[in-house]
Order: C-alpha cells, then structure tokens, then sequence
C-alpha cells in the first residue's frame, strides 16, 4: 500500500509538473505599457505568423513611443502606426507600418470576444483575401448583445453576402452580353440572373452564429460582426480594466484621444519563437 500511495504520489506531482510547464508554454506573453496603465496578453500558439511578427516587432522595439490613434467607446482601442512617434497634435494617424502584409489566420474556435488583440487591415475592396496590416493592432472591448441583437447582425452579414452574389451573377452576364456585341440594359440583366440567384442562394452557405458564439457576446460581450474578417491572435490576460479606461477616454472627429496613451510594447515570455 505504501508502494501504490507512493507511486501516485509520484504521478501527482509529474502530472502538476507537466501541467506547469503547459501553462507556460502556452503562449508567448506580451507586457503593454501605457500611460494608463499596464495590460498583458497571451499571444496565441494557434496563428503563428501573427504572434511571431507581433513578437518580432516587439522585440525591435517598433512599437515603443507610438500611441493609440483610433478609440472607440464599446468597440474597440488601436495603435501600432509608426508614423505615430512623436506625434503631432489634432494629426489624423492609421496610414503607417511596415510594407508587408501578413495572410489571415482565421480560426474557427476564435472569437472577437472582450479582451482579445487582433490584426487590423486594409477594407475588402483593396484587400479581398484579408491580408492584416503588418504593425496596426487593436483589442476589442465591445458590449454585450443579445440574441435578438445577434439575429440581426445574422441577417444582416447574410443580405450582404446576396447583394455581393447578385452583383457578381449582374457582372458576369453584363460581360457576356458585351463580349457578344449585344445591346447592355442593366435593369433586364437584374431580372435575367433572378432564377440563377434564386438556385445558388438556395445551397449558398449562409452565415450563422454558433451556440458558443451566442454564449461568449450575451455574457462575456465582444465585436460579433468581425468574426471572419479580422485575425485574432491573442487575448488580454491582466489589465483589461485599463483597456476599458482607455476606451472611454475624450477623442476628437478622428477618434484619436485628445490627451495621447503612449505606449511600449515588451516581451514577457517569448514562448518558442526565434527571434533572430
């Protein structure tokens, strides 16, 4: 008997061992330091191109002096613009980073809930396979919905993506006909694609909230409508109180802070990332 409590007592302490060392290693971790205060976050294991160059960023101090030059209240705080050093006063910032853009890391089982950094980018027009800029970064704060408001945002991402494979059905018989010499009438080529929109609408994938989802923005809260459009690659582990101050705090018509949050940006934990 002495043999068995001993031996369990040997697994118990591998397992807390291993258990440790899974924690640690579960992500690097970045230390972002502004003039509100301190806010930590895990960078995710899951999107490693976005949490190496976060990292490789951090660690060229590329981040240090620039501030958060677009706030919203219940939305979101964003910063990362080099351009923003030093910066000038009443100066709209957002334009700046590096020439590179990194591809997108959608993962399924990653939300924009409270509290998670993700990549911004450039809008669909210009950036169809939504490419993240290669510096800009913000962390949602985002409110809390309800299910009535989630329907909504449903039907609404589901118009939009009608309206965009009706235009596409519109543009590919609009080209047809030109391509034929016919004579183009937009108004009967709307009516000609109907029965055609009308068959691939019908098996067309539609978008829809999971039950996760639907658990995560009625109580924790978050940016629903940016799922699948924006990589998330992290989430706040301490500080996220002082994420929501900065949320809140006076900003002029370009929704940049009247009173500058200068930041810096340290590595804590570089988990397995070369940064060399």
């Amino acid at each position: 008997m002495k043999k068995i409590f001993g031996l369990l007592s040997f697994v118990t302490a591998a397992v807390l061992t291993l258990s440790s060392c899974s924690t640690q290693n579960d992500g690097a971790i970045v230390k972002i330091s502004t003039t509100k205060g301190d806010i930590v976050v895990r960078l995710y294991n899951q999107t490693p191109q976005h949490t190496h160059n976060f990292l490789k960023l951090a660690n060229q101090n590329y981040f240090d002096g620039t501030i958060f030059h677009r706030v919203i209240k219940e939305f979101m705080i964003q910063g990362g613009d080099p351009d923003s050093k030093n910066p000038v006063a009443q100066k709209m910032y957002g334009n700046g980073g590096p020439e590179y853009t990194i591809a997108a890391e959608f993962i399924d089982t990653i939300y924009h809930k409270k509290g998670v950094i993700a990549m911004a980018r450039e809008s669909d027009d210009v950036n169809p396979d939504k490419k993240s800029s290669g510096s800009q970064f913000y962390i949602v704060v985002g409110k809390v919905f309800t299910n009535e408001e989630l329907d909504l945002l449903e039907n609404r991402k589901n118009a939009n993506t009608f309206s965009q494979l009706q235009g596409e059905l519109i543009t590919n018989e609009t080209e047809r006909l030109l391509d034929l010499g016919a004579n183009v009438d937009y108004s009967k080529i709307s009516l000609s694609v109907q029965d055609s929109l009308k068959k691939r609408w019908e098996t067309y994938p539609k978008f829809k909230f999971s039950a996760k989802q639907r658990n995560i923005y009625t109580t924790i809260g978050g940016t629903p409508h940016l799922d699948g459009s924006y990589t998330v690659f992290g989430e706040v582990l301490e500080g996220l109180e002082i994420v929501e101050e900065i949320s809140k705090v006076e900003t002029d018509s370009f929704d940049r802070p009247v009173k500058d949050i200068i930041m810096k940006v340290k590595i804590v934990n570089k988990g397995n990332y070369d940064l060399q």
